[in-house]
């Protein structure tokens, strides 16, 4: 039988790997400079603390199983949920601000697609016991320093409000006001075509259709669509959020971003927990890649969960569409996957084995990349293995070598040697690399 890999999943190889573990960990930098600190939950949690954000529906998109135990589990489909499970559990008391994040494996059960798979990786923070716009405009402002921080420059993060959207489905008369976001979250993919007839079908007449596509294309610089959202809303509740919005944009000056940001109001994301503020990055690019991350407010979410009322912000960054971008425009970094030394015993005498392990132990201490000969092969076909792996420095080890307290170094590219003592065979590669 043949084994292959689950639908929605994907290997890994050491090239790769090495390529995502740097935009990791520029943004665990990035992360870090602005104070959060990481934790990690575990990978699955019981099925009810996504019933009770999302409702019975959303255990259609869950890895959800009965354990051995006959708990009712499933493994994480985001963090937010579980950072605030774990918020609730213990931190209630603890000194606000608290500053989290994270970069971790997620799983949905959905159809893979371009930037879409069944386990899939997020990076993202959550600010947790600030209802100020100032703790909104900090994590919009991180948001858009962590995708610098990868290189990416061309990219907006467009920026709305639920408050408005919400007031904006009491103008319409509508009473489904979830379904309504749940639908206009969901306009990017679908043509006009399909999304007029969503709308007649949700059971708007053609004057509401013609007010929500209106309202989606009410988008741009902040000083052109807010002055519109102020002639559009009039309730006072509405008022106090364009005011909170002109607040955030005159914070996220000062932050320095505001080149990337701009302002849509047929912004609606796809949870049903935001309550407030939310945003989404968008980089152009012909991968048929939408959003790369999102986020927003979430002021009731742990009061769903068992806590006390505690304001919260916060975002994810889907890494599995960010990575394609970067290295669709070049901006990965070249990977190197060869040791800088290769340590070749010759022969099979055990001083010889016993020293070539102490010299490769001693420049591995020393902070070089460094290997060591372990098939046992002849000395040609253990620099032809060098060889091609592209190393450039070989460190030779023979019983005649160790008889006069030497190793022989071989430069690989020019094919020169020398003798060097064993107590300076550290000191002369390191030199040579240039650690």
């Amino acid at each position: 039988m043949r084994l292959e890999r689950v639908k929605g999943t994907r290997d890994f190889l050491p090239e790769e790997m090495a390529r995502r573990r740097w935009v990791f960990e520029r943004i665990r930098e990035t992360f870090e400079r602005y104070s959060f600190r990481e934790v990690l939950t575990p990978a699955f949690e019981y099925t009810d603390l996504f019933r009770l954000r999302s409702g019975e529906e959303v255990v259609k998109e869950l890895y959800a199983f009965l354990d051995k135990g006959g708990r009712d589990v499933s493994l994480r489909p985001d963090m937010t949920s579980s950072v605030a499970r774990l918020y609730v559990n213990g931190f209630q008391n603890a000194p606000k601000p608290i500053k989290w994040y994270y970069i971790a494996n997620m799983f949905r059960y959905e159809e893979p697609q371009s930037g879409r798979f069944r386990e899939f990786w997020q990076a993202g923070v959550e600010l947790i016991g600030s209802d100020k716009v100032e703790a909104d405009a900090e994590v919009i402002a991180l948001f858009v320093q962590s995708y610098l921080a990868t290189g990416l420059e061309d990219f907006t993060v467009n920026i709305g409000d639920r408050v408005l959207l919400d007031e904006f489905a009491r103008m319409l008369g509508v009473r489904d006001d979830i379904g309504l976001m749940r639908l206009i979250d969901k306009k990017d993919k679908l043509s006009e075509e399909e999304f007029i007839e969503a709308l007649k079908e949700f059971g708007l007449d053609y004057g509401g259709i013609e007010k929500v596509l209106s309202l989606v294309e009410i988008k741009g610089l902040p000083e052109e669509v807010l002055p519109r959202a102020e002639e559009l809303f009039r309730s006072e509740e509405a008022k106090k959020e364009i005011e909170r919005l002109y607040e955030l944009v005159d914070l996220l000056d000062a932050y320095g971003v505001s080149k990337w940001i701009s302002v849509d109001l047929g912004i609606a994301r796809g949870f049903d927990y935001y309550t407030s503020i939310v945003f989404e990055a968008i980089a152009p690019n012909d991968l048929g890649i939408g959003s790369i991350g999102g986020g927003g407010r979430y002021d009731n979410l742990i009061a769903v969960f068992g806590g006390k009322p505690t304001p919260a912000t916060g975002f994810a960054i889907g890494l599995e569409r960010l990575i394609p971008i970067l290295e669709w425009k070049g901006l990965l970094p070249e990977v190197k996957l060869r040791p800088d030394v290769y340590v070749i015993p010759i022969g099979r005498e055990r001083e010889v084995k016993k020293t070539s392990i102490e010299v490769v132990t001693a420049l591995r201490e020393a902070g070089v990349e460094a290997d060591v000969e372990l098939t046992g092969r002849k000395l040609r076909k253990a620099l032809d293995y060098a060889g091609r792996l592209g190393v450039p420095f070989v460190v030779l080890i023979g019983k005649r070598d160790l008889e006069g307290g030497r190793v022989t170094v071989r430069d690989m590219e020019s094919g020169e040697q020398k003798a060097v003592e064993i107590e300076r065979v550290v000191e002369e590669l390191t030199e040579l690399l240039g650690l």
